[in-house]
């Protein structure tokens, strides 16, 4: 299997294979079965507004990852977060790092500073990743990015 990863903005087409790369991860459950409706704009998150977008990275012509995020008006954010997952053989590569940057780019770009995700407490790894790249919880089951413009933050490692 290939490490080398490529990405670009998905389509309706690319859900099937988001996922299937879920399977590898049992504790991650299946994806979301709203993703066609939410890529084609027909499900709408609350106060989610209808710019949006969805990156993949693929590997030997399979998703490694997933990132979607939309603009919003959910607790005073401008942008928000609504899916990110990585199949487990690409965890810890940088292609968490990247899909976010990719988004938070689109997100600069759509004049979204305040950026927010939905994420369970007992999350731990997505709560370190998120922190670990500058966000803040905001509530119990919320983390947001006060202001992204000044970057994207990265660990020492990178990622």
């Amino acid at each position: 299997m290939s490490k080398v990863v490529t990405y670009r903005v998905a389509t309706p087409l690319d859900v099937a294979s988001m996922s299937q790369c879920r399977v590898d991860d049992p504790a991650a459950g299946p994806a979301d079965a709203r993703m066609t409706a939410y890529m084609q704009g027909t499900h709408h998150p609350q106060q989610a507004l209808a710019p949006r977008v969805v990156w993949v990275g693929l590997a030997d012509h399979r998703v490694a990852g997933y990132i979607a995020g939309h603009l919003t008006r959910r607790y005073e954010c401008e942008g928000e977060l609504q899916y990110l997952f990585v199949a487990p053989s690409y965890r810890r590569a940088g292609v968490a790092t990247e899909l976010w940057a990719r988004l938070g780019e689109w997100f600069r770009t759509q004049g979204a500073h305040r950026v927010c995700v939905n994420v369970a407490p007992e999350n731990a790894p997505a709560r370190a990743f998120y922190a670990k790249h500058g966000a803040q919880e905001l509530r119990r089951f919320w983390y947001v990015w006060p202001d992204i413009r000044g970057g994207l933050h990265r660990g020492a490692d990178g990622q």
